[in-house]
């Protein structure tokens, strides 16, 4: 399928200098940590157009602007949005994400891709700041922009900010992912990164046969905004499966690939075990009513989770039975999803935790899980019960990566002057929220306090997951909304 969005932005999506430079960031592969090509991109533009630039020792590209004659007296607003994307893909797409353009197609009301996550996340936001920069005819006071890199594999662009590169004296980031909402605070993280060390033993010469047990069809999603629905984690249907054959009997568990990236839900699982033959059909009918007992609990909220084993070649080596044993009941008592819903703000997810990738590779399994609080000391509280979990289970713990969040702020000039631009514009007063994921706002904030700040976005469905897409008339009204904001800023 060819990426059709150039044949459309033209006449028929709008604003089309935003969907134009998507439509470019589609074609260009921009993975975390493999952001060359994007950032040269943006470089390129900024030469071209002859507007002032740097990229910074964290690879942040940084752009500037001098107000429009007669609005010098607004605040510096400074728009903020990360240049790469989450790569994550159906099990059946052949698609190589470091030289693959993403393959964009208009689909009703919709833009979304092909087998693939689309980069709506935060291509969007990118592609409008590109936008304000190229347009000449828009109003606005001293503005900058700052392209972050590898926000969604720990915000390392962020976090290497340095304190002095901004000057403005506000931040609209743009990597918000419902229109009509604006964001005024957000969860803080921290990652658990687990080891198990073991020396692999000879499979069973004889006795025994292989299969292949997976879990697959689970919705997955962003470990942040997705938490909420109570979606099946993959990886945690995978090692209750795993206790309850061994339960039967012996079962001797060979490998294990499950999850992806930290932040998303894990979509599929798969492991290889051992098992006697001569109980290979009762393991085989456990696992069908494993399958009818999990599609039965996820009613309603999963629609095509599959559980299946099927015979593979005998592999060469096991996991130790001790290492495996102590595994899987570290994975099955591990807490995962929502530990606690915010009393202050109904419907928002307090603190959780996603266990997001298990994987061996014949000298070790790994296990990262990411916990999320608004509140710091809950965030320490569930880093020290999983640490003590997988302690307990005999594995390594490293807690890295921690981050607070951002408080929010009901007196800030921006909030008050973007909800009166939102109600002239739509006739109606946008919602104000905070979110439980990890934007860089909370990150930015730590360097720069006296910032005032406000997230916002258009409309993007299941990102992080190849059904990604966003709404089309939500960018309109999304970019619409940015323009009246900078035409209506705050006066220093």
């Amino acid at each position: 399928m060819d990426n059709n969005l150039k044949a459309f932005y033209g006449h028929y999506l709008k604003p089309a200098l935003v969907w134009k430079h998507f439509a470019e960031i589609c074609n260009i592969p921009h993975p975390s940590h493999s952001e060359e090509k994007i950032r040269q991109y943006v470089v390129d533009f900024a030469k071209a157009n002859g507007i002032e630039y740097k990229v910074d020792e964290a690879c942040n590209v940084y752009m500037r602007k001098a107000a429009t004659p007669g609005m010098e007296d607004c605040k510096g607003i400074v728009l903020q949005a990360h240049l790469d994307m989450v790569p994550q893909k159906n099990n059946d797409k052949e698609f190589d994400f470091l030289t693959d353009p993403i393959e964009a197609y208009v689909d009703g009301e919709w833009v979304t891709a092909n087998g693939t996550t689309l980069g709506a996340d935060n291509g969007i936001g990118a592609a409008a700041i590109l936008a304000v920069f190229e347009d000449d005819s828009v109003e606005h006071g001293p503005i900058e922009a700052l392209f972050t890199a590898s926000e969604e594999t720990g915000m390392c662009g962020a976090f290497g900010l340095k304190g002095d590169l901004l000057k403005g004296d506000i931040l609209l980031n743009l990597d918000s992912e419902t229109e009509g909402e604006l964001y005024v605070g957000c969860a803080g993280g921290t990652d658990a990164n687990v080891k198990f060390s073991y020396t692999a033993e000879a499979a069973p010469a004889e006795g025994y046969s292989a299969l292949e047990l997976s879990v697959k069809g689970c919705k997955g999603g962003h470990s942040g905004i997705q938490i909420v629905c109570q979606r099946a984690n993959a990886n945690k249907l995978l090692f209750r499966l795993l206790r309850q054959l061994s339960a039967l009997g012996e079962v001797k568990l060979c490998s294990v690939d499950g999850g992806g990236l930290r932040n998303a839900i894990p979509r599929e699982s798969v492991a290889v075990v051992m098992v006697k033959s001569d109980a290979l059909a009762d393991v085989k009918q456990a696992v069908a009513d494993f399958e009818a007992m999990v599609v039965k609990e996820f009613a309603g909220i999963e629609d095509s989770i599959a559980v299946a084993a099927v015979d593979v070649a005998a592999p060469a080596e096991i996991i130790p039975d001790t290492v495996a044993k102590n595994l899987m009941a570290a994975v099955v008592a591990c807490p995962d999803g929502v530990a606690k819903m915010s009393i202050a703000m109904e419907g928002l997810v307090q603190t959780s935790n996603n266990l997001a990738r298990v994987v061996s590779d014949g000298q070790t399994i790994k296990i990262q899980t990411l916990m999320r609080s608004s509140v710091r000391s809950e965030k320490e509280a569930l880093a020290d019960s999983i640490k003590a979990c997988f302690e307990l289970a005999g594995a390594e713990v490293v807690l890295s990566g921690s981050y607070d969040g951002w408080n929010p702020n009901m007196e800030s000039p921006i909030l008050k002057a973007m909800l009166a631009s939102y109600e002239a514009l739509y006739g109606k007063a946008p919602a104000v929220t905070a979110i439980h994921a990890g934007l860089e706002c909370g990150i930015i904030g730590s360097n720069y306090p006296e910032l005032d700040m406000i997230s916002f976005g258009p409309t993007i469905c299941y990102p992080h997951s190849p059904d990604e897409k966003v709404e089309i008339a939500s960018v309109e009204k999304f970019y619409d909304f940015l323009l009246h904001t900078l035409k209506n800023a705050p006066k220093k």
